[in-house]
């Protein structure tokens, strides 16, 4: 449920244009070794994780990881990391934390063991997590009055991206600790971008994740209404990928899970009310999302009958639907 008496929060306000500094490479002009990082850790190392880590050891970095799944761990052990048994050991040997949890309260948790454990002045915590700007900000000031650096750096193209190295990372907080880590994101992402001050980058994830979910039950409702007058709903996607109707949600929809959209739709829907903009079009997505899931896209792209909203999909073909309509 989404109250209306959610406390206000003060986001930075983003620069004026051009504000967003996207990052290919170190910034120009830039001395190698003010970029240099000793050693990065890894917490939370798991499908996503790993991945991210073993780019980084791939890169040349030296990488720690820590997960209390010992599957977890192993896995990026076999991908270069070294398995730190605890955080305090992390905190001895890392210089850069990227934290890569799966819900706020994992990250509060987290981001508090490491200020427990004394990290050095200049230290670096980078959220890969998707959470909420809100936490963001909290654990931001945190890390400041520990003279520690503090970035959100959520990642967009999920597991597939991580495998390529090719996500895009989007960065809230200060030029300096962002330029500082970019060599580091880039060794798993094809793009950083900087949007702004800490919280920023969540507030960029929770808009990507918008449009995701938006596109799923657009795509769903053009496929299910061409599947009603007799056309193929796979043979009407694989179109639809030629034509500006194009999105890389329906490129990807095979492999869409339809996870962790209540979160995501939440805290859109929170940031909404924060601000007092009201989105009526996110607030029938939020209900309409979910009821979908990846067996029913199944059905409707691959199988005779499918449903939408509890109900079986009417196929008729477009001559007999001219014809009743007469």
């Amino acid at each position: 449920m989404h109250k209306g008496t959610l406390d206000r929060f003060s986001l930075p306000t983003l620069s004026p244009a051009p504000t967003i500094a996207r990052h290919n490479q170190p910034p120009q002009g830039a001395k190698k070794e003010e970029f240099a990082m000793n050693a990065a850790g890894f917490i939370g190392v798991g499908a996503m994780g790993a991945e991210m880590a073993g780019h980084a050891a791939k890169a040349g970095f030296i990488v720690h990881a820590h997960d209390p799944d010992p599957e977890a761990a192993a896995n990026a052990a076999r991908k270069g990391a070294k398995i730190c048994p605890s955080l305090a050991e992390m905190a001895r040997l890392a210089d850069v934390f990227v934290v890569m949890v799966a819900t706020d309260a994992q990250s509060e948790s987290v981001v508090n063991d490491l200020l427990a454990c004394g990290l050095a002045l200049g230290a670096t915590i980078v959220i890969a997590a998707t959470n909420h700007p809100k936490t963001m900000v909290t654990l931001g000031e945190k890390c400041r009055a520990a003279g520690v650096g503090f970035v959100d750096a959520p990642v967009c193209y999920g597991l597939q991206g991580a495998k390529q190295g090719a996500l895009i990372s989007l960065c809230g907080g200060t030029a300096e600790d962002i330029a500082r880590i970019t060599p580091l994101l880039m060794s798993y992402s094809s793009s950083v971008e900087h949007l702004g001050e800490i919280g920023c980058g969540q507030i960029g994830k929770t808009c990507n994740n918008m449009m995701h979910w938006a596109a799923c039950v657009a795509n769903y409702e053009v496929l299910a209404l061409a599947k009603s007058c007799g056309i193929d709903a796979q043979a009407m996607r694989e179109t639809l990928l030629k034509c500006p109707a194009r999105n890389t949600t329906l490129e990807r929809w095979d492999t869409t899970r339809f996870t962790w959209h209540q979160k995501d739709m939440d805290v859109a829907l929170d940031l909404s009310q924060m601000a007092g903009l009201a989105l009526p079009l996110f607030g029938a997505v939020d209900q309409l999302v979910k009821r979908l899931g990846p067996d029913l896209v199944r059905q409707l792209l691959h199988e005779e009958r499918a449903s939408y909203l509890g109900q079986e999909i009417p196929v008729t073909p477009l001559s007999q639907l001219a014809k009743s309509s007469l």
